[in-house]
């Protein structure tokens, strides 16, 4: 039976097909949907974890006891989760282990472009990289056999467009696996100096038989059309490449680690011209040379980053670009911004209007950053916001300075955050940490997290409390601050910024796209005077006239919070429904 699928979906669909009964993830655009649809299948048990680490530790676990195990994450969480994967490169497996790492040419939610096969060729995992929905499903599906076959643990690579776009798929049946009985085995499973030397045996022998099984393996093909230019590609820059140059022959590559020096040869030889097209890395390239092919130069470079398109594929081959209509070049400018009614806006106002240093950390309240708001010095990665913070202390010793505060979602809190945050507890370290709980993941799609108690399949759980594991950490000075009461706002953050102990602040108010509730909007009378301090909050509701300077509310996006009304000095701004 054919379905339309997002890559996402269809990975989620083979591995169910394939018998497997275990998953484990941390949500993480554009791997997030994966787990969602493994999760809503018969027979599987998924959940949530605080961190990829932490997912690829519980698929591990999983595997040793036998079952078939999917792991997701995104590009950036394959970097928490090495630490797992590079010894369980050495371990193998137990029941087939598959791992998905989601990468984000383009960075259209991430704050780097990474890509992920350096990690297949880190760890001596094996990598697959399909082109489109249909072969996303049949990847996922044989690679549980072949981390069985080859006691390791297996790569799926993805892409943004790989991940969202949807195309046609035959779906199956689900296969019925019995789980592997667990031996013990301390010789495979107990990574002491004695035992991983024998594993690093293992490991190169069987990267040896991976090799060969790579070059005649069916998930890479060549595709024999003009041999006067050949293409080697993978993954979505195939179907571009397809478009793009329609009578070159391509070698696609379904298998990115290992690479096949024998099939690598075979084509190249067999092309007057052999290119390697790929999108922001030169890792095929690299690769490509590595194995004794030298790949020839388009007559004009690709683009080092970003997602490449058939058309600059075209442009680099010296090729006419298709009639086409150019998009509008007059269209206003439409930034993202917090959501009107976010109960994060206020905290970033008071935090601006202190003028303090402001360490931030990922998820939506990373818009923050930008103007009108203007009120968030760095953003790293998860978790960095604390750590940072009390580097900036030490880095500015007992120089004058701006007061210092990191702001964490919770989320990111128990991803990360709970770490660094005894780390700086552990080195007496002060400043203030801004927690920014509102009741979810809420960047990602809404997912639950530890400190909401929302399990994945809503399983009963238990919600921990912020507050009593800050104090349990030792930290006295804690509290709970309604974040849309901006007076409330401000006096928390001046004495904290006032106090020389650590103080950690607790935002809480659910994410407005949790309820969805509205109240009476509200709207601006004939007392505006113009003078634009609503429009310093951001709000995407609020507007100013361009030549008045007075300022009005879109009553189909106000939620009635209330928030400007707070800040509006002349009682300018009411509720509809006290009129």
């Amino acid at each position: 039976m054919k379905q339309l699928l997002s890559g996402n979906e269809a990975i989620a669909q083979g591995a169910w097909e394939a018998g497997c009964t275990v998953g484990a993830a941390y949500p993480g655009t554009p791997s997030t949907e994966t787990m969602e649809a493994f999760a809503a299948k018969e027979g599987v048990y998924a959940e949530w974890c605080t961190n990829e680490k932490v997912a690829a530790e519980v698929g591990v676990g999983a595997s040793a006891a036998g079952a078939r195990v999917l792991v997701t994450m995104k590009h950036v969480g394959v970097n928490v989760a090495a630490d797992p994967l590079f010894t369980a490169a050495y371990t193998g497996v137990g029941g087939g282990l598959v791992v998905l790492a989601a990468d984000d040419p383009g960075m259209y939610s991430s704050q780097n472009e990474q890509d992920s096969r350096y990690y297949a060729q880190a760890t001596k995992i094996p990598m697959l990289e399909p082109s489109d929905s249909a072969e996303a499903l049949v990847f996922a599906r044989e690679a549980f056999s072949l981390s069985e076959q080859f006691d390791v643990p297996v790569f799926l690579r993805s892409t943004v467009r790989i991940s969202h776009t949807r195309t046609p798929v035959e779906v199956g049946e689900r296969d019925q696996i019995v789980r592997k009985e667990y031996e013990s085995s301390p010789a495979k499973w107990v990574m002491m100096p004695a035992f991983a030397k024998g594993r690093r045996k293992v490991q190169i022998e069987r990267v040896s038989q991976l090799t060969q099984w790579a070059g005649s393996c069916p998930f890479n093909r060549i595709e024999r059309r003009s041999s006067r230019m050949g293409v080697i590609c993978s993954g979505a820059v195939y179907q571009h490449v397809r478009d793009a140059l329609p009578d070159a022959s391509v070698l696609k590559l379904g298998v990115t680690w290992p690479l096949s020096p024998e099939l690598l040869l075979r084509f190249a030889n067999s092309v007057e011209s052999c290119y390697v097209v790929e999108e922001g890395s030169t890792y095929l390239s690299s690769a490509v040379r590595a194995a004794g092919v030298t790949p020839d130069n388009p007559p004009h470079p690709l683009p080092e980053d970003g997602e490449i398109s058939p058309g600059l594929i075209r442009q680099a081959f010296g090729q006419a670009t298709p009639p086409h209509a150019d998009a509008a070049a007059d269209l206003p400018a439409r930034p993202p911004a917090l959501c009107p009614g976010c109960p994060h806006r206020l905290v970033f106002r008071e935090l601006s209007r202190a003028r303090a240093i402001v360490t931030g950390d990922i998820g939506c309240y990373t818009l923050g950053a930008l103007p009108p708001l203007s009120a968030m010095d760095t953003c790293f990665d998860m978790g960095a916001s604390i750590s940072m913070a009390h580097g900036m202390q030490l880095g500015f010793g007992e120089a004058e300075h701006r007061p210092i505060a990191a702001v964490i979602g919770d989320s990111t809190f128990g991803h990360s955050g709970l770490s660094s945050l005894v780390s700086t507890v552990y080195n007496q370290g002060n400043g203030v940490v801004c927690i920014l709980d509102n009741r979810t993941t809420a960047m990602t799609g809404r997912q639950g997290n530890p400190f909401n108690g929302v399990t994945l399949q809503n399983r009963p759980s238990r919600e921990m409390n912020i507050e009593a594991i800050v104090a349990a950490l030792g930290v006295e000075d804690i509290r709970t601050v309604n974040p849309h009461n901006a007076l409330e706002v401000r006096t928390a953050l001046k004495e904290a910024f006032a106090s020389p102990e650590l103080t950690v602040l607790v935002f809480r108010a659910p994410c407005v796209l949790l309820e969805r509730a509205s109240k009476a909007p509200y709207a601006v009378s004939a007392k505006c005077t113009g003078c634009g301090v609503c429009a310093t909050l951001g709000c995407p509701a609020i507007a100013r006239d361009p030549e008045m300077g007075l300022a009005s509310i879109d009553q189909t996006l106000c939620i009635g919070c209330g928030q400007c009304a707070q800040y509006c000095g002349f009682g300018a701004i009411v509720s509809e429904g006290s009129r």
